[in-house]
């Protein structure tokens, strides 16, 4: 799986927020640092959305551009964001689990407004962002 760098800023007061130096005009924020992974996620894949493929730099390699420099110097910190390509297309998948564990999916999906596949794909999302 492919990763993009971010960094992630926040000023007094304000959401978090982060941008893509590898993906110029790319960002995201949200109030706190759990939503930001996915809010980073969604707005990467919508800016890929039709792109050409492109090469994304390493750590060491960003760190050298002094536009990187200047955002770490002001407080930025660098943050891997795993780069998942939607398609718009779902497809069906069977699944086997532990039937408690199930119902207290779909309770928890039921809670939050949610399908159970939602809740899943969800869950997924911010378990591959670590």
């Amino acid at each position: 799986m492919r990763h993009i760098i971010g960094i992630v800023h926040q000023d007094e007061d304000s959401a978090f927020g982060i941008q893509f130096p590898d993906a110029p005009g790319c960002f995201s924020a949200a109030d706190n640092m759990d939503d930001l992974l996915s809010n980073a996620q969604e707005a990467l894949a919508l800016w890929f959305d039709g792109v050409a493929e492109i090469a994304f730099r390493d750590i060491s390699d960003l760190m050298k551009d002094p536009d990187v420099k200047d955002a770490m110097k002001d407080g930025g910190t660098l943050l891997a964001i795993p780069l998942i390509t939607l398609t718009g297309r779902t497809v069906k998948a069977n699944m086997t689990m532990d039937a408690g564990l199930l119902q207290a999916i779909d309770l928890t999906a039921k809670a939050r407004g949610m399908t159970r596949s939602a809740f899943m794909a969800d869950a997924a999302r911010r378990e591959i962002g670590g």
